[in-house]
C-alpha cells in the first residue's frame, strides 16, 4: 500500500444469501482524490460504496482505512460520512439547525457551532438561508443543505451515492461543477457513485468501471474514454464503433479490407483485434476522398450535431458530424491513426 493511500479493498467479495453481488476484488482510494464508481444499475456500485461506509459488511475480505482494518467497525465511528440521493434532511427544522445537528449531538459551543456552520452555508453559496426550513427549499438547494450537513463533521471521506439524479439536467451539470469544486477547495476524498458516464467524465480524478460485480477498467477520465479495455466500457463510455480487424504489426492494422497506419503496438502479427473508433473522430468526405465507402441510412439531429448511420458492406459506422448530409448519399470516410483504438479480441 502506498503512502498516500487512504482506503484499500483487498479481495472484498459480498453476497446477500446465495446472490453473489462482489466478489473478490481489489480497489485502492487515494488521501484527497475524487473517485467515482461507474456501471449500470445492479453492478455492485452502492454495496461497494456502503461497505465502506460501514452500512454493510463484507462477507470475506478485509476493509482497510489509513492502515487498519475496520470491518468490524460500525459506520458512526468510522470518519466517514455518506450523502444518499434522498437527502434526508429534518423538514421540520430550519437550515442552520439541519446543518448544526451533527454538532450539537457532539455537545459542541454554541460559539463553535456558529463558526462551523457559517463556514459550511459560505461554502454551498446558503449564506442568508439560515432560518428558511427544509421543506421549502428547491431541489438543489436541500441538496448543498445535505452536503454542508456531512461536511460540517470534518469526516477525511465524503461518500456520495447518485445524490445528482432527482436533479433536473441544468442544475444537475452545475452541480457537477461545484461538487468537484469544493472538493478540491476541502481536500478530503470523495467517493462518488452514479450510472451516469458524463458525471464521471466531468468531476473524477479516476474512475472505476463496474459491470456484474467486477471491475472492468480504472482510470483516469481520458484513459477510460480514449483507451477502453474491452468491449463493455467502451460501449458504456459513449458511444463506439468496434469493428472487427487484424494486426498486420506494431502500428499497422487491417480492418474493412483496407490496411491503417495506428498507434498501437505489442500485438502480435496477424492477432485477431476490435478496433475501437469514436463517432466523433470519423470524418465524412467524398467518396474519391475516403478510405472507405459507405451509404447513409439514418440521420439524427442531436442539437449540436448530426448522427449518421453509415453503412459500409458488413460494417455499421455511427459518425457525429456539425454538417447536415441526406440518408442514402454515398460518402467515404476518413479516420486519423491516433483515433484508432486496438483491443485484444474477447471471446
Amino acid at each position: 500500500m502506498s503512502k498516500d493511500t487512504l482506503i484499500d479493498l483487498k479481495d472484498v467479495s459480498k453476497s446477500f444469501g446465495k446472490n453473489q453481488v462482489i466478489e473478490k476484488i481489489n480497489l485502492y482510494v487515494k488521501e484527497n482524490e475524487f473517485l467515482t464508481l461507474l456501471g449500470p444499475s445492479g453492478c455492485g456500485k452502492t454495496t461497494i460504496l456502503r461497505m465502506i461506509g460501514g452500512f454493510e459488511e463484507a462477507t470475506s475480505g478485509e476493509v482497510i482505512f489509513d492502515g487498519e482494518v475496520i470491518n468490524d467497525v460500525p459506520a458512526h465511528k468510522r470518519p466517514i460520512n455518506t450523502i444518499f440521493q434522498k437527502y434526508a434532511l429534518f423538514p421540520h427544522m430550519n437550515v442552520y439547525d439541519n446543518i448544526a445537528f451533527g454538532l450539537k449531538i457532539r455537545k459542541l459551543s454554541k460559539k463553535e457551532i456558529k463558526e462551523k456552520v457559517t463556514k459550511m452555508l459560505a461554502l454551498v453559496n446558503l449564506e442568508g438561508y439560515e432560518k428558511r426550513k427544509a421543506n421549502a427549499l428547491s431541489g438543489g438547494q436541500q441538496q448543498r443543505v445535505a452536503i454542508a450537513r456531512s461536511l460540517v463533521n470534518e469526516p477525511r471521506v465524503l461518500l456520495l451515492d447518485e445524490p445528482l439524479g432527482a436533479l433536473d439536467l441544468k442544475l444537475r451539470q452545475g452541480m457537477q461543477t461545484e461538487l468537484k469544486d469544493m472538493q478540491k477547495r476541502l481536500g478530503i476524498t470523495f467517493i462518488f457513485v452514479t450510472h451516469d458516464q458524463e458525471e464521471a467524465l466531468t468531476m473524477s480524478d479516476t474512475i472505476v468501471v463496474l459491470d456484474k460485480g467486477d471491475i472492468q477498467q480504472i482510470g483516469t477520465p481520458e484513459e477510460i474514454y480514449n483507451k477502453p479495455q474491452n468491449c463493455f466500457v467502451s460501449q458504456f463510455i459513449g458511444a463506439s464503433n468496434i469493428i472487427p480487424g487484424r494486426m498486420i504489426e506494431d502500428y499497422l492494422v487491417e480492418f474493412s479490407n483496407i490496411e491503417f497506419k495506428c498507434i498501437e503496438d505489442g500485438f502480435q502479427a496477424n492477432q485477431q483485434v476490435n478496433v475501437v473508433v469514436r463517432p466523433e473522430d470519423v470524418k465524412i468526405v467524398s467518396p474519391k476522398e475516403g478510405m472507405i465507402k459507405g451509404i447513409i441510412e439514418k440521420v439524427a439531429f442531436k442539437g449540436v450535431y448530426y448522427e449518421f448511420t453509415i453503412r459500409e458492406n458488413d460494417n455499421i459506422w455511427k459518425v457525429q458530424n456539425i454538417n447536415i448530409r441526406k440518408e442514402n448519399e454515398v460518402v467515404g470516410i476518413k479516420i486519423k491513426p491516433e483515433s484508432i483504438h486496438i483491443m485484444k479480441k474477447e471471446s
